[in-house]
């Protein structure tokens, strides 16, 4: 059996409430759900604080257990990446939000479906990146495991480095940009990108080939 896990991240994801909370709290903001009607989706969203200015005329806190508080509100349907993502035929396991971005993870029967949802992603919202990954091989029904590759590990200037080498062609074969024209879109020096391209690349393969 075949498949992939991933957590996708969209740091810009527009107008979205749950993002927007996730910025004036300390930790996370869980257990995302939300249900569509006619004229509107109502969403819910967990968030642990006792923080009555959450409270606004557009989120509501409709519960309280321990230490956590359950809030609601309403938007107009379409605009979500959730909805998004959805609409790809993409089922969403889990949804949390960080310091103003969406987390979202996946299982996906392939890679070419991670690849064609992070496309249609960017189309409509800024900052969307895979944070973490895990495949399974093709001997998995023989015992074999997953492959995790954790993107926590790259700094901020390696991964923008990887990034904008993936989506300029520099791995295909033959390569659409060569190692001057990725660092010139860097605005980097050559010996520059590939000094991060190598640390990034390392770290990685580290990650895959780990035993």
């Amino acid at each position: 059996m075949t498949g992939v896990r991933a957590e996708v991240e969209v740091s810009e994801p527009g107008s979205c409430p749950v993002a927007s909370v996730s910025e004036s709290v300390e930790g996370s903001v869980g257990s995302v759900s939300w249900t569509a009607s006619d004229d509107a989706v109502t969403e819910e969203f967990t968030v642990e604080t006792d923080d009555d200015s959450l409270d606004s005329a557009d989120v509501e806190r409709v519960f309280d257990y321990g230490s956590e508080s359950v809030y609601q509100f309403q938007r107009d349907g379409g605009d979500c990446v959730c909805e998004v993502v959805e609409s790809v035929d993409c089922p969403i396991a889990d949804v949390r939000a960080e310091r103003g971005s969406l987390v979202l993870t996946l299982h996906l029967d392939e890679m070419a479906d991670l690849r064609t949802l992070v496309s249609t992603l960017r189309e409509q919202f800024g900052g969307v990146g895979v944070r973490y990954l895990a495949q399974a091989s093709a001997e998995a029904a023989e015992g074999s495991d997953l492959v995790p590759v954790d993107r926590g590990r790259l700094t901020d200037r390696q991964e923008e480095v990887l990034r904008t080498a993936h989506e300029m062609g520099y791995f295909e074969y033959p390569r659409d940009s060569n190692a001057t024209e990725v660092a010139a879109a860097l605005d980097i020096r050559p010996s520059t990108f590939t000094e991060h391209l190598s640390a990034a690349q390392s770290k990685l393969l580290d990650d895959l080939l780990a035993d």
